[in-house]
């Protein structure tokens, strides 16, 4: 699944391919993903809108258009490239935009569970205020990073993933960050010392500040995306093997239904 490093090298790409680009045709081929609206009424709303600005928020691609905000999000295996034209999207795009230039820009998603929503400006602020902090924005501090973990009794690795607290943080780069700050991930968020979340906090930033460098390189052309292939893994993925701080064996355990990796030596 694309986390926010990912996501950002996608938001990169396709920020390129549409600012100041007007959509001037459109194709949704499953209509599941943007429900609840239909593909005819998506279709009719962004013909002859301009892009103003391409965002990314936590795990959100944010298409910031004359009055309104197209949504995509990638799921669990979507991508967005530029194509040299929307007739040679392969078979399987879920959909295809068509731009003033001749261009187009094609969003791929072999499993068709992307989201494509197109947004009013009241319906935009009420996405916002759902989704949490994110991580690589100035509005993360310390100081409301701390208030938000005083509040969750939550253990800490199922606190950070959780997208209406601080968004766009995945498996991976919790693990990651946890191990970087020396963090059991099974401690409840509530229980750790304000030095703790310093370090944590810093440690997610350093980390997601890391990785963005890293997948921004990795995505080689268009359809071509290597995820985290510059990006050397501490702990996930890697049970069994030493750790890289204190050779200790890296442990696997299940976690909110997915599976975290830490060690045992350096986390506590």
């Amino acid at each position: 699944m694309p986390e926010l490093p990912e996501v950002d090298a996608v938001c990169r790409i396709a920020r390129r391919a549409l600012l100041g680009r007007r959509i001037m045709a459109a194709t949704v081929c499953r209509a599941r993903i943007c429900e609840p609206d239909s593909p005819r009424d998506l279709i009719l709303a962004l013909l002859g809108r301009r892009c103003r600005r391409v965002e990314r928020l936590g795990k959100n691609i944010l298409v910031l258009l004359d009055d309104a905000c197209l949504r995509i999000h990638l799921r669990m295996t979507g991508n967005l490239y530029p194509i040299a034209s929307p007739a040679r999207r392969p078979p399987t795009a879920v959909a295809a935009f068509e731009l003033d230039d001749g261009s187009g820009l094609v969003f791929d998603d072999p499993r068709g569970l992307g989201v494509l929503r197109l947004l009013l400006p009241h319906q935009l602020e009420r996405l916002l205020a759902s989704i949490g902090l994110d991580p690589l924005l100035p509005e993360f501090t310390v100081e409301r990073f701390a208030a938000l973990a005083r509040r969750s009794r939550a253990a800490v690795k199922t606190f950070l993933m959780d997208q209406r607290r601080v968004a766009g943080l995945g498996n991976i780069y919790a693990a990651e960050a946890l191990h970087r700050a020396g963090i059991d991930p099974r401690r409840r968020a509530c229980r750790l010392s304000r030095a703790r979340l310093s370090r944590l906090h810093r440690a997610i930033v350093g980390v997601l500040q890391r990785a963005v460098g890293s997948a921004a390189r990795a995505y080689r052309r268009p359809g071509q995306f290597a995820e985290g292939e510059y990006f050397r893994l501490a702990v996930y993925g890697r049970e069994g093997k030493p750790c890289p701080r204190c050779r200790r064996p890296i442990r696997r355990l299940p976690q909110g239904g997915r599976s975290s990796y830490f060690c045992p030596g350096c986390q506590k």
